[in-house]
């Protein structure tokens, strides 16, 4: 879960004095501002400039921060205030290249007119052959109708790009897999449907992204029925393995059996509903939920969970609690029950803060700063696609969450998101689990 939040990057000058720049983090720090990364920019005769990442929540704490910096004085200066993010958008971050180059008559004519249409026939003639000479069988469709992007809600399509590029740039650099944004203006379902059933030919696998609930879940039922290649709704199962891969952490650390526990789900959006059924497939016998909604509601007894009919009634009788509601101290400190694991993962301000979920007797608290989705999709769908299957199922997004938890280290609760050796072990579990499927 993601909430709103604003990054900008402050350029300082401090003395050369010991103890300036802790103040300079002091007075950010008083003001609720996170910060990031911090570059020494330049360092002179008697003083140093430091680039500084910080994170806040709106303008007006930005403001805030700014002032706090420049009425420090003594020689300590706020020379600029960046937005690096808006910067790194500039352009796009992706962009389709040419493999090979084209710089002569003869390499056109092996790579474009006359050659290529002795490809085209080929392929004509053995249609499985373009899985050899073009770019489908490497090819995910990142599909949107902008109806839930991140935390900010239906903000349409076009807003949602940015997400849409980011998924391909992390699809390129974790899984070498071409990720191509497509942007929908409907957000009828069956409109969606036909029209992502009009341009499979030109993918191998479709990730549904940031397309909101309760029409989601038909829209991949049905592509799922329909097509025969992988589809997956990043919000919900991408979410639900990393989910898994955190209680599978959390549990080895506070020494609770998990598959015999009795696990509890506060919120049943998209993600939540799906982090339920990813439980239950991992072997959860008892997967209890609880949201505002009654459709929310049945639709998780359909799925074979069990419902609270609040808060309170889930909390008194679950082992593990995962929220993922996007409200910030929901769960109280007088719910919390001696023992419990608690997942509070809307980010950045938890359902309950772990320090004061420990506090009340919880044996482990985390929140969703580090639950991130970047964990499973780039190797899911690289073992799907390496696997050459036609679908992706609970029994590979399984074995994904195992592997990211045997990555995690101790007192961990996942590992960092863009170690390339987790997205490694990601494929080759999904990968043996898809084949071990087509054997059975």
């Amino acid at each position: 879960m993601i909430a709103k939040h604003m990054i900008r990057t402050l350029m300082i000058e401090t003395p050369s004095v010991p103890g300036n720049l802790g103040r300079v983090a002091t007075a950010i720090g008083l003001l609720g501002g996170d910060i990031g990364d911090v570059e020494t920019v330049k360092v002179g005769p008697n003083y140093t400039m430091r680039n500084i990442t910080v994170q806040v929540e709106n303008e007006e704490q930005l403001q805030e921060v700014i002032m706090a910096v420049q009425a420090l004085g003594e020689g300590i200066r706020l020379h600029t205030v960046s937005d690096e993010v808006l910067s790194a958008h500039e352009g796009g971050k992706i962009q389709m290249k040419s493999k090979m180059p084209i710089r002569s008559l003869a390499e056109l004519g092996r790579v474009y007119t006359p050659g290529v249409a002795d490809v085209c026939r080929l392929i004509e003639k053995e249609p499985e052959k373009a899985d050899i000479y073009t770019t489908i069988s490497n090819s995910v469709a990142i599909v949107t109708d902008g109806t839930a992007i991140l935390g900010l809600g239906n903000i349409g399509a076009v807003a949602g790009m940015p997400v849409m590029e980011g998924k391909a740039a992390l699809f390129d650099q974790l899984a070498g897999i071409s990720g191509i944004p497509i942007l929908l203006d409907t957000s009828d379902p069956e409109e969606i449907i036909n029209t992502v059933k009009h341009i499979s030919p030109g993918f191998n696998g479709i990730l549904l992204e940031d397309i909101g609930s309760p029409h989601c879940f038909e829209i991949e039922d049905r592509l799922k029925e329909e097509l025969s290649i992988p589809v997956m709704h990043d919000d919900q199962h991408g979410t639900a393995v990393v989910t898994l891969a955190a209680a599978i952490s959390a549990c080895k650390s506070a020494g609770v059996d998990l598959k015999e526990a009795k696990v509890g789900q506060i919120g049943l959006g998209a993600a939540g509903v799906a982090i339920c059924r990813m439980f239950m497939a991992y072997g959860v016998k008892a997967v209890c939920g609880t949201d505002k909604s009654e459709a929310a509601m049945s639709r998780l007894e359909q799925y074979g969970g069990q419902t609270a009919a609040s808060i309170e009634e889930l909390m008194e009788t679950c082992d593990i609690v995962i929220a993922t509601t996007g409200v910030p101290g929901l769960i109280k400190p007088e719910f919390v029950r001696s023992g419990q694991v608690i997942l509070a993962l809307s980010n950045p301000k938890p359902e309950i803060e772990p320090e004061a979920a420990l506090q009340a007797g919880a044996a482990y608290a985390a929140d969703g700063r580090s639950v991130n989705n970047v964990l499973g999709f780039p190797g899911i769908f690289r073992g799907a696609l390496n696997a050459k299957s036609k679908e992706i199922n609970h029994d590979m997004l399984v074995a994904a969450a195992e592997a990211i938890a045997a990555c995690t280290k101790p007192g961990d609760v996942v590992p960092q998101p863009l170690d390339s050796k987790v997205h490694h072990e990601v494929t080759a579990a999904v990968e043996r689990a898809a084949l071990t499927a087509v054997k059975h």
